[in-house]
């Protein structure tokens, strides 16, 4: 089933008032007067803190900028009225939790918020996993809670953040004794059905897709753990030399039609003021090349063809495709799964591995990577179409390389943008940069 609609033009930016606004609230949470608030508000639970460290930020622009702290206490406490197996644990004691403060809006009636003010708007800050809008974060992160809910008699010998986006979601994952592990996602309140659904949409209609143990608990599904490795380690080895790029087009044209019924969501592309902002907000440095890029894709966009609206992915990359040797063996994250763009997910593929070697010097093969699924996937998309698109894909990775807990985070932030920028030719290519294919045509289909 395709439908054909109108070109959708990509949503405007924040405001340039809201932009500089958003840029003084991340100085603020990066520097040492985020800490006053944190400190009040922890010391209500009777805590009083020695240190506080930023652990990682995350800025939506247009939402506001989130930071979750590490707060080493003065003396060992269990705070009253918390889950025991969510903190640090220091032989039979507590002596470090986790801090959440955000300019974002949180729901009212959350519990565990304290709420402050800095000169740059108002503060909700919470003690982990009391996040505001993951209410089933607190379940998934006790351990007791963990083998009474999904135990099935067997004990449980390991439990994990894998993935934690404050007031979005979190993936725990939970080890048992019998070799078995489970992946709890945590989602905002009343998307847990939804993503089950999903799930076991793509499971009836034989696409490889974990596989739900059994109804969502408290907005949290539990999923088996999927077959295989992931196909960033085959990417890593060789750059997936003996992959061949055709399944994924095949996998993907497999989508059961029943994803055209669900809603549709924004593409990377659709949302490239937003990400360029937060790129700038990352590296203010190199704006001037930010907003090229981003003028070059968007003056592109219009001459090429997006394609009919078929069923996708939605999130279609390396890190969430299994593979059992050289086939695709589970898809993984479909919270995104709808109707969209084919070129839309095969951009996606493509810009992610555009940055790896951003991501991980060792990913020296990834540049050939490209090249080689480039070449297949332009076969059955509008390629201009797929190098605009593949190019913002990149760019809006670029702010994801912020990372305040270690030094020399530009230098890779940076290296993304080099990589999104050899995408559109704006830079020689080399050895760890990306070169769209000069062999593929660059006209519109």
């Amino acid at each position: 089933m395709a439908v054909d609609l109108p070109p959708q033009a990509p949503r405007a930016a924040p405001s340039p008032g809201t932009a500089q606004l958003e840029a003084k609230q991340l100085a603020f949470m990066e520097s040492y007067d985020a800490h006053s608030p944190i400190s009040v508000a922890v010391q209500h639970t009777g805590v009083y803190p020695t240190s506080i460290h930023l652990e990682s930020l995350q800025h939506r622009p247009g939402a506001g900028v989130t930071g979750i702290y590490r707060v080493a206490t003065a003396r060992p406490v269990m705070p009253r009225n918390w889950p025991s197996g969510v903190y640090t644990e220091t032989s039979d004691h507590v002596d470090e939790l986790y801090v959440g403060m955000t300019t974002e809006a949180v729901p009212a009636d959350s519990d565990g918020i304290i709420y402050s003010h800095s000169p740059y708007g108002r503060l909700a800050i919470w003690q982990h996993p009391l996040d505001p809008s993951l209410p089933g974060l607190r379940l998934a992160t006790d351990p007791a809670s963990v083998v009474a809910q999904w135990g099935r008699g067997r004990r449980l010998v390991g439990l994990e953040t894998i993935s934690y986006r404050p007031l979005r979601r979190a993936v725990i994952a939970a080890d048992f004794d019998d070799g078995t592990r489970l992946y709890l996602k945590v989602l905002r309140a009343g998307r847990a059905r939804d993503l089950d659904a999903r799930h076991r949409m793509l499971l009836g209609a034989g696409i490889p897709a974990p596989q739900p143990v059994c109804e969502p608990v408290a907005d949290v599904v539990a999923l088996q753990e999927g077959p295989g490795e992931s196909l960033a380690e085959q990417l890593l080895a060789d750059g997936g030399a003996t992959v061949d790029p055709a399944q994924f087009l095949r996998l993907l044209d497999t989508m059961p039609v029943s994803v055209m019924t669900l809603p549709a969501r924004d593409a990377w592309t659709d949302r490239l003021p937003a990400y360029a902002s937060a790129a700038v907000s990352a590296l203010p440095h190199c704006a001037d090349r930010i907003r090229r890029l981003e003028r070059a894709v968007l003056t592109g966009l219009p001459r090429t063809d997006r394609g009919p609206v078929v069923p996708t992915h939605g999130d279609f990359y390396e890190a969430n495709v299994l593979m059992a040797h050289d086939v695709v063996s589970c898809l993984l994250d479909v919270d995104s799964l709808g109707p969209g763009h084919r070129v839309d997910d095969l951009a996606c593929f493509l810009g992610h591995v555009a940055v790896l070697p951003a991501v991980d010097s060792r990913y020296v093969h990834a540049p050939a990577a490209l090249a080689r699924f480039a070449r297949a996937f332009a076969q059955v998309v509008d390629p201009e179409a797929l190098r605009l698109r593949a190019a913002s894909v990149a760019l809006s990775l670029v702010a994801g390389a912020r990372d305040s807990r270690r030094d020399g985070w530009e230098a890779q932030a940076e290296h993304r943008l080099t990589c999104a920028e050899a995408l559109m030719g704006f830079v020689s290519p080399g050895p760890a940069l990306p070169q769209w294919p000069d062999d593929i045509p660059h006209h519109v289909r």
